[in-house]
This record gives structure tokens, sequence and C-alpha cells, in this order.
């Protein structure tokens, strides 16, 4: 390990002293998490479209708890709840859903989580093996059981795409890209037919770029030092996200704004990437009105994963037992499948991704794409590339508001790299 790198843990160490001993006076009562009593109400935190709605319907009824899901649209919105909520000890949903960048930034004070494997026993053999070892912390604990993954695919506007002249059946779309410098040029014949543009944004191909370097290193190499300037995959992500850009084919939205949630349903673009997990995004955007003329065919490359989350229990919940017996039901087989079948969430549970009733579904709202099949397809393939810790800072505060500089020509491409590298160094340090 690098002197800068025992440096940073040796920051980390002190900040997670000082973050433990604000959340220890922040809540007297944690010790009710010991007392055995059955709670009245358990409250679960998640982002986006996690599908649990009807679940924790069924979870009621079958435990007599009732279950408030506080439910943020936002990643970018849900972080700074969960940063607040442990730093000041209060204010933490009993169970949380942790996504992929905010989990490895929060193994840094793996105190501030309750060790699982004690509540709910050996769960190794149930899950994809690499998604069960990536929700331990550094000293082993068990911080989250997975929810799921996000392998990858295109959601297409079918009528946008026949009134533009191009194929509308699935296969017949996937063939038109299985190169991204294909996908480029089926993105200009569709400008050039409407005038309109073809993506959502530049950055819609850095996570899909990114996560087909299988295995790569992306901002961080394994000693946590940041190599975002160095990376081959970083690279090959961003020099994918400038040809989108000189293309000259993106309505230059950023992702997750009131523009681009909008976008969907007006047609301001006609295609967006799309892990599993955003096909509840993509659904809920567009409205009923839009049902059928979305559909789903192949990423370029034919390949990749894009996110995923576990859940865990903070330790200032005052029901760890309760709240991991509710991980267990949201986490298992039956669960998996019911939130796929709900919002798009790829399982992780080996039972589920065997289980008919996921192989076989289709999707209503898409055009009855098979996407049981399409994504299931893909996942036991994913080979995980390592993130870091400060992964989703480094993405969301330096990359990608360096090539929407570039986009939007507020920068050019030498100083929107330099802003990228630059931004990196600082939002990457820890």
């Amino acid at each position: 390990m690098s002197v800068s790198t025992r440096r940073r843990f040796a920051a980390v160490a002190l900040a997670s002293v000082a973050v433990l001993a604000v959340a220890a006076c922040g809540d007297d009562d944690n010790s009710g998490s010991n007392t055995g009593q059955k709670p009245d109400k358990l409250v679960v935190d998640t982002f986006g479209e996690a599908g649990y709605d009807d679940l924790v319907k069924q979870y009621e009824q079958q435990s007599g708890i009732k279950i408030e899901l506080r439910k943020v649209a936002q990643l970018n919105e849900f972080r700074p709840r969960i940063v607040r909520a442990l730093a000041t000890g209060k204010g933490a949903a009993d169970v949380i859903m942790l996504e992929e960048g905010i989990l490895n930034e929060l193994k840094s004070n793996p105190a501030n989580w309750v060790d699982l494997a004690p509540l709910v026993g050996d769960k190794s053999k149930d899950y994809l093996s690499w998604k069960y070892e990536l929700g331990k912390a550094p000293d082993g604990r068990l911080m989250g059981l997975p929810t799921d993954v996000g392998s990858l695919g295109i959601c297409y506007r079918s009528d946008l795409f026949k009134a533009a002249g191009l194929p509308t059946e699935r296969d017949k779309v996937g063939a038109l890209w299985p190169t991204w410098e294909q996908f480029i040029q089926t993105g200009k014949d569709y400008k050039a037919k409407t005038g309109k543009a073809f993506v959502d944004s530049s950055t819609m191909a850095v996570n899909a770029v990114m996560f087909q370097q299988n295995g790569a290193d992306l901002f961080y190499d394994k000693e946590n030092n940041v190599i975002a300037d160095k990376s081959p995959a970083v690279k090959a992500a961003w020099d994918q996200a400038v040809a989108l850009a000189d293309a000259g084919i993106t309505a230059k939205i950023t992702t997750w704004s009131p523009e681009w949630s909008a976008g969907f349903k007006q047609g301001t673009f006609a295609v967006t990437s799309c892990p599993s997990w955003m096909l509840g995004i993509v659904e809920s955007n567009s409205g009923p009105e839009n049902a059928g003329k979305w559909d789903l065919a192949a990423v370029p490359g034919g390949s990749g994963n894009w996110g995923g989350s576990w859940l865990g229990v903070p330790n200032q919940s005052k029901h760890h037992a309760e709240a991991a017996k509710l991980i267990e039901f949201l986490t298992n087989a039956q669960g998996q499948v019911a939130a796929f079948k709900k919002s798009g969430p790829l399982p992780t549970n080996l039972k589920a991704l065997e289980d008919p009733a996921f192989t076989s579904y289709t999707n209503k709202y898409f055009s009855d794409a098979p996407t049981g099949k399409i994504f299931g397809d893909s996942v036991l393939k994913i080979v995980p590339t390592y993130m870091g810790p400060k992964h989703q800072a480094v993405k969301e505060n330096a990359l990608e508001p360096a090539l929407r500089a570039y986009e939007k020509g507020e920068a050019s491409k030498a100083k929107a790299w330099e802003q990228f590298t630059k931004d990196a160094a600082t939002q990457g340090a820890f």
C-alpha cells in the first residue's frame, strides 16, 4: 500500500471516529433493537423504482407490521439523506437500499451498519457469488444482502423509429448497432430523417462502456489510489461519449433532471441506455399514454452491467432482527422475481434467475419484450469491475459535468479532459 493510501486510510479512520461520536449521542434509544419486541412499523428507504410496493403490502399482511416505504426518485438526492442520517445519528430508516457507489463509500465506516450474518445466517450460496461478497465490509461484516444487478439493454421508441423509416422489431433494431460506431451511425440516420435528437445525452454511453470493460479498474486501482486519468476503461468511455457529442445526435439533457424525466413523455429523444432497473423509471416517466411505444434491444457491445444495490440495516434502527427479516423477504427468490416483474430490477438470487416466472416473463409496457430472457441471458456472464470508495462522486461530480461542458460547447475537448482529471482527484480523495 502506498504512503498516500495509508494517509487516506488514516484520515478515514479519524473521520469514522468523529461520525460515530456524533451518532452515539444522536439517539439514546438504539438499545431498543435488543428488546425483542415486535415493532408496530418498519421504515424502508429506496431510490428509483425498486418494485417493492406490492411486496411490502404482502409483508404487512404476513407479519402484522406496518411498512412505510419512502421512495426518492433521484439518486443524487437520496445519498445526502443517508449521509446526513448517519452523521447525526437520527432519521435513518430501518432498512436502507445501498446503491453500489454508496455502499463502497460507506464501507469506510462499517460500524454504522448491522452485521446481517448472525441474523440471517449463511446466504452465500443463494446469490451470485461476486455480488454477495461485495456486500461485505473490510472488517468482514455483511452490510447488505443483494437486491439486483443492472444488465444492459437499449430502450427505444418504436413509434419514433417507424416515423424515421428505421426497423422497429427488437432483433432488427439490435442488429443495427453491434458496435458503438454503428450505434452512432444509426443516430445520424435518425437525425437526418427527423431533425431530432437520437439519444438523451452523451453521458448515456459512459456507464455502459465503462462497465463493458470486464474486470477493469475504473477511477481507482486496487489500493484505492485515484487513477481516473490513467484508466483505459474510463478513457474508452470518455472517447465514446465525446464521439456521441461530436455526432450531434444528443439532446444535451442532464440525466435525472426534470427535463430528462419530461423528455421520455415528450419524445425528445428516441433511445437511452437501459440497465434492467431503468425499465420502471422509463415507464414512470413516460406515463400510461406511451405504453407499447417503448421496446428493448441489445446494447452495442453485447453485454455489460450498470448498477445494482443491496439492502442494509443501520445500527441506529431500533429493530435489527425484524428489519433483517424484512430484508430476507424482499431479497429471497420470490421477492426478487416480484420486484423484477413490477419495475425491472434484475434478480441476483440464483433460484430467482432459474424461476420460469422470471425466465419467461414479458413486459407489457415494453411491447411485450421478453425482458426475463434478454437480461437473464447475460447476467451469469457479468465480471465485476473495481469501483473504489467514491466512484459515484467522481462520476457525477467530475466525469459527467466535464462531458456536458464539452457537449454544450462550453469547453474544448482538451479543457474538458483537464477539468475532469482535476475534479476527479478532488472528488476521489478520502
